[in-house]
């Protein structure tokens, strides 16, 4: 029963504390990395936006675990444009992070993180020369020894990481999204973001037996045979409902194996409800509760890279989109603290 001599303990105990003290030892380790000069903090509103408020890097990923870097090209969309406003719309939203309640951890603060600021494209009006250019610049964060995390951008920039990670090797990927994006050529072009992994596994880069993709729904099922021909595993929408969310991360965890792995996050994932402000919405999709459970069942994994892309801002009055793509990318960075691959690097 609540009585005097419990507030007076209390009152003793947290009356003139600060924001950044706590009798909790996991609590008081975090707050130790973030409030570093007693009860004061950057106001989240203030200052030059980065991607999760992460130092800045002027293209320099040397000595860093994880490099964030922005892909703002839409030149390959079947639909709405407007995906290159997607790495400027996640810097300005403020407040995702520092510290991931579910998995523990504050990454910005526990790695060495970076916004590298965004892949220096030649031609606003090139798609080819783009893609190249997303390549080249995931190269050098490579080279230098971190794990790439871009922004995007329509889904083709996914394949472009993927020829630069992929290179020694084919990496398995754990893909959310509407779409399978595993579609042909439409209209002589094939590099569209309607086939990124199609191109992906035919240039060798991407292992389709080690490839899940989770929330497929809508009307163009017809055209993304490949995943099925090739061996990936496909989760539609519709089942989410009639699979346990817990079922779906063993399989996801099951089909990567503990083999390098890419996780790729289209924001068109998510129901329009949470998420309208995209090129290719769907009705049907996950909530950001569902989305967020998934990513965080994927602890452990043996993440090698990652993208969160499809984010066209125009399209959400709201800033909701946003808010939820910069959340998602900060789950994906959380999940990067764990890789064995960032473990051995360390």
């Amino acid at each position: 029963m609540w009585s005097d001599d419990k507030l007076q303990a209390l009152r003793a105990r947290f009356a003139e504390g600060t924001g950044g003290e706590s009798g909790d030892p996991e609590f008081a380790r975090i707050a130790r990395l973030i409030f570093r000069d007693g009860d004061r903090r950057n106001p989240p509103y203030a200052g030059m936006p980065t991607l999760l408020d992460a130092p800045v890097r002027d293209g320099d990923a040397s000595g860093l675990d994880v490099a964030l870097y922005g892909m703002p090209m839409d030149l390959a969309v079947t639909n709405r444009n407007g995906a290159r406003f997607g790495p400027r719309a996640l810097r300005s939203i403020e407040r995702v992070g520092p510290w991931n309640d579910a998995l523990g951890n504050a990454p910005v603060h526990e790695m060495a993180v970076a916004d590298l600021g965004d892949v220096p494209f030649r031609s606003r009006f090139d798609l080819h020369k783009s893609l190249d250019d997303i390549t080249a610049f995931v190269d050098r964060i490579l080279a230098a020894g971190a794990l790439p995390l871009g922004v995007g951008g329509d889904h083709s920039v996914s394949h472009a990481v993927l020829r630069a990670v992929g290179r020694d090797r084919p990496v398995g990927m754990i893909h959310i999204d509407a779409h399978c994006d595993t579609g042909g050529s439409y209209e002589g072009e094939k590099f569209h973001h309607g086939g990124p992994f199609r191109n992906a596994v035919l240039d060798g880069v991407l292992d389709p037996e080690r490839t899940i993709q989770i929330g497929i729904r809508g009307a163009s099922g017809y055209v993304w045979e490949f995943s099925y021909a090739s061996g990936m595993t496909v989760v539609h929408g519709r089942e989410i409902n009639e699979i346990r969310l817990p079922e779906i991360i063993a399989q996801a965890r099951a089909v990567v194996g503990d083999g390098p792995v890419y996780v790729s996050f289209d924001i068109d994932s998510l129901d329009p409800a949470f998420a309208p402000g995209t090129g290719t919405p769907e009705i049907g999709g996950l909530t950001t509760r569902e989305a967020l459970t998934l990513l965080r069942g994927l602890k452990g994994l043996n993440i090698v890279g990652g993208d969160l892309v499809e984010v066209a801002p125009a399209y959400d009055a709201t800033n909701n989109t946003a808010h939820a793509g910069a959340q998602m990318l900060f789950e994906i960075l959380s999940l990067m603290q764990f890789s064995p691959g960032l473990s051995k690097k360390a």
